[in-house]
């Protein structure tokens, strides 16, 4: 595939001028709940800035409004939990019941090492009984560069946690999916690559976890670190934010932009506020109905409706989601793509 060519570092970023025109809004099929940044890790790449002095918690009146929005439309397949460490907020198992209730995929983003929090230790078996689909973070399979990114002593705990998990039936068992997720380094000068590719990295995770520790998974999703959070602090310190921004628009792929994951999903962060993706979440990029007004919870249950916002807020991180094979929730966008 031709790719445009790689822009100067100083010219501006129009993601919108790369698509060519507005990027709509698809019919809402997935409400990703980010329920606080509290967080018993403060992982290096974190775009949440998440960690365990942070306080910022959803309170009760809102999770229930959420649970109301999950009984009234029919139209969720998927509530997709995060934070933070999600597991640890108040509102979590409250959601995830109410959720798996309605017949709902629940998904919970997990940094596996909740599992050792004292408080936390029956979660393993809690997500089995209710087929809660684990997202987990394992940014790699080789133990040094694991605790680089997320702290001394989090691959020997991770490994273990996958592997109770297996003993419970995860990864084997059709009912209890186990995914992991890939990140890489962050750059810490300007030379830039893209996210290896994500069919043959994960034969390699399978591999390598399988006959080190006998860890079986579904599948891996291969993010690209997107320049917002500690990645975007990081990158400013080396001054290499803007180089990587053109870096990643120089890859821009169209072919990722009809599964873009923004199109389908609303993001609601811990106040209620409604956003069209994590990222402007952490950006305070709040998502519009076609008057300018910004959407919020209350707003969608006064509305009897969750497609109101007519088109995605776009930014030049918005590259980040559409270089190369594309990155999401849910890992690549298309297969083959440099």
């Amino acid at each position: 595939m031709t790719q445009p060519p790689l822009l100067h570092s100083a010219q501006p970023l129009n993601f919108q001028t790369s698509v060519g025109s507005p990027l709509t809004k698809q019919p809402i099929s997935v409400l990703q709940i980010n329920l606080g940044k509290r967080c018993n890790l403060a992982c290096t790449h974190c775009h949440v800035e998440a960690g365990p002095s942070r306080t910022e918690e959803m309170q009760p009146s809102l999770y229930q409004s959420l649970i109301k929005l999950i009984q009234r439309f029919d139209q969720i397949q998927t509530v997709d939990l995060t934070g933070g460490a999600p597991e640890m907020h108040q509102g979590f198992r409250p959601l995830v019941e109410a959720a798996r209730a309605q017949g709902k995929q629940v998904i919970v983003r997990s940094n596996l090492t909740i599992f050792y929090v004292p408080g936390y230790e029956d979660l393993p078996e809690y997500l089995a009984q209710r087929q809660v689909h684990i997202v987990a973070s394992l940014p790699c399979y080789l133990e040094e560069n694991v605790d680089k990114m997320r702290g001394r002593g989090v691959f020997q705990d991770s490994i273990r946690a996958l592997q109770t998990l297996n003993r419970l039936g995860y990864g084997t068992q059709a009912h209890l999916q186990l995914d992991l997720v890939y990140n890489p380094p962050i750059p810490t000068a300007d030379h830039f690559s893209l996210t290896p590719d994500q069919e043959a990295l994960e034969q390699a995770y399978k591999t390598h976890l399988q006959d080190a520790f006998g860890i079986v998974f579904n599948r891996l999703y291969a993010l690209t670190n997107l320049p917002i959070g500690r990645t975007k602090i990081h990158l400013q310190r080396r001054q290499i934010l803007q180089p990587y921004l053109s870096f990643l628009a120089g890859h821009y792929n169209p072919q990722t932009v009809a599964s873009l994951m923004c199109r389908s999903e609303l993001s609601i962060d811990y106040l209620g506020n409604v956003y069209d993706c994590d990222f402007n979440q952490m950006e305070a990029v709040p998502a519009r109905t076609a008057a300018g007004e910004p959407v919020t919870v209350s707003m969608l249950l006064k509305a009897g409706s969750l497609d109101v916002i007519p088109e995605v807020r776009t930014r030049s991180y918005c590259y980040g989601c559409t270089a190369g094979a594309g990155s999401s929730c849910g890992g690549a966008l298309v297969e083959g793509a440099d």
